[in-house]
């Protein structure tokens, strides 16, 4: 019996375990890539990727655009960033609840041609 009653705690706690570690996960990923044109890429911790459509982007990557690079940025907010060509864009901090749709933004345009952000945390 008490083995029986030891095995749910543990599996109970396995289950909330990965529950946990499957949100953390999911917040990794603040954006998504949706179009890019050009010299686009990404540095990630000391890595170049190419900024391709469909790259999922965390926070702290630096989005980088050539001369003829342009690339547009959906976050998990919904906010819509849009540097033109000889950018450089900081995603410093994305925190959001989609529950409450609170949230804190915080990134840094290093250099830029031209760029659009739409924004929609409160």
């Amino acid at each position: 019996m008490q083995h029986a009653h030891l095995a749910r705690i543990l599996w109970r706690l396995l289950a909330t375990l990965a529950a946990g570690l499957t949100v953390f996960c999911a917040q990794a990923e603040v954006g998504q890539i949706k179009v890019a044109k050009g010299q686009v890429s990404v540095d990630r911790k000391g890595q170049v990727l190419p900024g391709q459509v469909g790259l999922l982007l965390e926070a702290a990557d630096v989005l980088k655009t050539g001369a003829d690079g342009s690339v547009g940025v959906t976050m998990r907010d919904n906010s819509l960033l849009s540097p033109g060509p000889k950018s450089i864009l900081a995603l410093e901090r994305f925190d959001f609840a989609p529950t409450s749709n609170q949230g804190r933004f915080d990134a840094r345009l290093q250099k830029a041609s031209h760029a659009v952000v739409f924004v929609r945390i409160a």
